[in-house]
């Protein structure tokens, strides 16, 4: 689909509304945890009568917007009231603390902040000292209580409710007859739409400009790869704020489907597959990787021969879907093969295993792919690294899970891997309207199935970081190429596979350098490992912390008979200590493609699980440094005990 260079958001939503007015484009979640439907019609409509109420209390083009709140209806139907007029809006989730707060608002100087609850107001009204320009807090929940109007009143402070905004602007279009329709007609898509600051896995959290133009530009190629029927639905499970799971709700608003609003919690996620039956799920990794454990632990449980025929018959899918993809070359290929030859190689095997690979599907696979409905297309797996077990395991049972991969910094959608057509441990090629390039440390170009630095040029990529030019600078280079800060490699067909990140490189003190993802993205493989990070920046070894799945372990001492006091002194025991040891050596060795010195020689068992805004980052990512801070002292230990 070409777009002309005037389109913006809100015009390609009208574009939408005026084909297709009567389809759903919204399932709004309600209290007894029923779904109400909104045509593209009436989001439209309500989208414009908020505009509206902004224009009213004095909003104008290029005024900045807080919007502090999670994935939700009326999320959108903010954003695109406010996008109509001209402004901008600067997201965060509901997990904000007062920190970012206090930096996002006073930075961009905010007047107005639309907030989803109680809780958020409250959060800034602790913050006023140090927001003085806010004027106007808008509320998404219609329950403000009586405490935060006097705090409001008594700041000078007008605190309304979103419905309220509503009927106001519903007031002000009938007395300024087609002025809102008239400013959406005045933007273009060199507009500044957003303000997103990244999460800060280093800490240092940056506020990257992206135009309408940014996001337009991906919603050429995207629908081709991610495709939608008018009405199909797709799940909403990610924070909105985050540019991964804004960019695919635009996916889903140009192909007038249908966004319903769920949350990324198994029991909920489950029923709403039910209730739902929907088409596509967008989603982290970490939240195919829940769906995978679930399945994985519920056949342990049944146990006898449910379990015996569940492993035997994935394990026969694992193999017969490798020689498919030889045979059928969708595999990540660094260099040229003769598929006649894997032909000749593989067809008497594949043909003889195919009948048991159906009797798996029809007494195991389907049941497991019922859970999702009749209607699911495919996952589409983005915003971090997608493990190889969990890839070959969906791949192997028939469903589709497809990975992409972006940056906040190119809004986000670098590349991903086509549903009609994916290619196994690839992100697919480039989309149209970006470029990509791989680079070594010096800057020149390196050619297909070399691993370097990837960089990325086109319309995709941002304005730059709001005030601080000279960390734009650092990101892009003199002849305008972003540098993505990832390790990246082609195929032979321009694929590209994500090797990792250059800031998460270890280099040993004998001068290996070391990628720690592809290490740790193994040893979740093990059912008692939830999560690792891998250490030894300057070190002479490798060492690392295990999350452990308490569950994995609790069944493993009853199945062994081990006594013990405490769950603490459990894993002090050599028993769970030699467990582990050889879990991460059976994973971690030559024979799976590791080198001597990757190996790892330390480890400590850890047992809390990691938390947004803690450890991870808002969108589930491990923040590095924090784990640092937190774990100094275990760190220090492994690395001060002698090498074994």
């Amino acid at each position: 689909m070409e777009f002309n260079t005037d389109f913006t958001i809100p015009k390609l939503v009208k574009k939408t509304v005026s084909t297709y007015p009567e389809i759903i484009a919204q399932y709004k979640r309600i209290k007894n945890g029923e779904f109400e439907p909104i045509t593209y019609r009436e989001m439209f409509q309500l989208s414009l009568d908020f505009g509206s109420a902004l224009l009213d209390v004095g909003i104008k083009r290029g005024d900045f917007i807080g919007l502090i709140s999670d994935n939700r209806a009326e999320w959108q139907q903010a954003d695109i009231g406010l996008l109509s007029i001209g402004a901008i809006d600067v997201p965060r989730g509901c997990d904000a603390t007062l920190i970012d707060l206090e930096k996002i608002l006073s930075i961009t100087e905010c007047k107005t902040v639309i907030a989803e609850n109680n809780t958020q107001v409250n959060k800034i009204f602790s913050l006023l000292d140090k927001l003085p320009n806010i004027k106007t807090i808008i509320h998404f929940d219609n329950d403000i209580k009586s405490e935060v109007k006097e705090i409001a009143e008594k700041n000078h402070i007008s605190l309304f409710y979103f419905n309220e905004m509503i009927k106001n602007g519903q007031k002000y279009r009938i007395e300024h007859n087609d002025e809102i329709e008239s400013e959406l007609e005045k933007g273009t898509s060199e507009d500044i739409a957003t303000i997103i600051f990244t999460s800060g896995t280093t800490g240092t959290p940056k506020g990257v400009q992206l135009t309408h133009k940014n996001f337009i530009t991906q919603l050429d190629e995207i629908p081709e790869r991610i495709y939608l029927n008018p009405g199909d639905k797709a799940l909403s499970v990610l924070p909105v704020w985050h540019v991964f799971e804004r960019e695919v709700e635009y996916v889903i608003f140009i192909q007038a489907g249908t966004i319903c609003y769920s949350k990324p919690v198994g029991s909920i996620l489950l029923a709403d597959f039910k209730k739902l039956n929907p088409h596509l799920l967008p989603a982290v990794p970490r939240v195919f990787e829940a769906v995978y454990d679930g399945i994985t632990k519920k056949m342990r449980k049944t146990g006898g021969i449910v379990n015996l025929m569940f492993n035997f018959f994935v394990e026969v899918a694992i193999i017969h879907k490798r020689m498919q993809r030889m045979m059928f070359n969708q595999n990540a290929c660094f260099s040229r093969y003769n598929t006649v030859l894997w032909w000749f190689v593989f067809l008497i095997p594949w043909t003889l295993l195919f009948p048991i690979y159906w009797l798996g599907d029809l007494f195991v696979f389907r049941n497991i792919k019922a859970m999702l409905g009749t209607n699911f297309r495919a996952g589409i797996s983005g915003g971090g690294a997608f493990s190889e077990n969990i890839d070959e395991f969906f791949w192997a049972i028939g469903v589709k899970v497809v990975e992409g991969y972006g940056l906040t910094e190119t809004a986000p959608i670098v590349s991903v891997r086509p549903i009609a057509s994916p290619i196994y441990r690839t992100i697919g090629s480039p989309i149209r309207g970006v470029k990509a390039r791989i680079v070594d440390s010096n800057g020149y170009i390196l050619g297909r199935g070399k691993e370097g630095i990837l960089q990325v040029k086109g319309n995709t990529v941002m304005k730059g970081y709001f005030k601080h030019p000279e960390l734009s600078e650092k990101v892009m280079t003199v002849d305008g190429w972003l540098d993505t800060g990832d390790l990246a490699i082609f195929t032979i067909h321009d694929e590209l596979q994500i090797k990792g990140r250059i800031k998460d490189t270890i280099v040993l003190r004998g001068g290996e350098n070391i990628e720690p993802l592809p290490i740790e993205m193994k040893l979740t493989e093990s059912r008692f490992i939830k999560a690792s990070i891998v250490l030894g920046q300057d070190k002479r070894y490798l060492a690392a912390l295990i999350l452990i799945d308490k569950e994995e372990v609790q069944i493993f001492a009853e199945e062994n008979g081990l006594q013990y006091e405490s769950f603490d002194s459990l894993l002090k025991s050599d028993e769970i200590l030699k467990l582990f040891e050889t879990e991460i050596n059976s994973l971690i060795n030559s024979k799976n493609g590791f080198k001597l010195y990757e190996r790892i020689n330390k480890f400590t068992l850890i047992t809390k699980d990691f938390e947004i805004g803690v450890e991870l980052s808002a969108k589930q990512e491990v923040m590095r440094f924090k784990i640092n801070e937190i774990y100094k002292e275990e760190i220090d230990k492994m690395f001060s005990d002698k090498i074994k």
